[in-house]
């Protein structure tokens, strides 16, 4: 079976609450310029668009030559300290906007004063893993993006840059990984909802050490919790599915860079937590594998696509992944 699908089942879905959004005043229409980066150069020059609230605006930053868009929440006041910033990034198929309504990451971030970007994906994708493809020839663009679109944000609205944090969901929640295994220095936490670290031809490997969290289901039929080493070729003319190693090896790779200490799991309700004790680095990594739950993000109140299996109510992705940044150590 394919995994992180470009149309499923629930486009329809989708395609009324973009439209929703958009009468709200939060469009979900990214500026997809599918060519070819000119250079490395950034050239940072973010403009704001139209409001959706007082604390929701729609932004753009040209990278490479690229306009690139993302949503950014403001929290209400917060005074005029540097304030933690979280990086979410939406699965593959979706955008922002969807990715904000999954998640609803404002609701647990604003009592933290934490800032929140939803960046947009070129063709509604992250390149998460490093093999070049007809569709995306410069595997590292996404990777420059985000630290563009960090270093804006440090710049603009008084982001900490030691409380930058990454989060997402299947291909977003790979993306994630990518940049706390390629860019350790930048992030100081990351958490993959659904989502494993490439392997195989796209292969990703974790450089330093950097706080980890992995929520998975265990029942997940589109990406299973034992990984997809071999995935079906995509439809023609779409990007090629992404190999990945299983979520526990994607976890045990980051102990390995952060010098972690043997792992212990602990039965929870409704999930089992693994965590590497932590080693000299003192960085966190976690593995909650969550029973009766498959593609999806747990505690969200949106259903799933048709054979994505359940949404687990055992515990919320969100608000475990915004504690987990706060206590991690690294």
């Amino acid at each position: 079976m394919a995994a992180y699908p470009t149309s499923h089942p629930s486009r329809r879905w989708y395609g009324a609450l973009a439209l929703v959004l958009a009468l709200a005043g939060c469009g979900t229409a990214a500026d997809r310029d599918t060519g070819r980066p000119t250079g490395p150069t950034t050239t940072a020059t973010a403009t704001a668009s139209a409001t959706a609230t007082a604390q929701l605006t729609r932004e753009h930053l040209r990278v490479d030559g690229r306009t690139r868009a993302y949503l950014l929440h403001r929290p209400a006041g917060g005074g005029d300290g540097r304030r933690p910033l979280v990086v979410a990034f939406h699965g593959r198929g979706a955008t922002a906007a969807e990715m904000r309504e999954q998640s609803r990451l404002e609701e647990d971030a604003r009592a933290r004063g934490m800032l929140v970007v939803y960046p947009e994906g070129l063709r509604t994708a992250w390149g998460a893993g490093t093999q070049v493809t007809r569709q995306r020839p410069d595997t590292d663009a996404d990777v420059r993006f985000v630290e563009a679109l960090i270093g804006e944000l440090v710049r603009t609205e008084r982001a900490d840059p030691q409380r930058a944090y990454a989060v997402g969901f299947s291909n977003g929640g790979s993306m994630a990984l990518r940049m706390a295994a390629e860019r350790p220095g930048l992030l100081a936490g990351a958490a993959s909802v659904s989502g494993q670290l490439p392997s195989g031809p796209a292969a990703v490997r974790p450089t330093g050490p950097v706080p980890v969290l992995i929520v998975y289901g265990a029942d997940d039929p589109v990406r299973p919790l034992a990984g997809l080493p071999h995935p079906d070729p995509a439809p023609a003319g779409e990007e090629p599915v992404t190999p990945t190693r299983s979520a526990r090896a994607s976890a045990e790779m980051f102990a390995a860079a952060n010098k972690a200490g043997p792992a212990a799991t602990e039965s929870e309700k409704g999930f089992d937590r693994t965590v590497w004790r932590p080693g000299p680095t003192g960085a966190d990594v976690q593995l909650i594998v969550v029973h009766d739950a498959g593609h999806s993000w747990p505690g969200s109140a949106i259903t799933p696509p048709e054979g994505f299996g359940p949404t687990s109510t055992a515990l919320s992705a969100t608000s475990t992944a915004l504690k987990f940044f706060t206590s991690a150590r690294g």
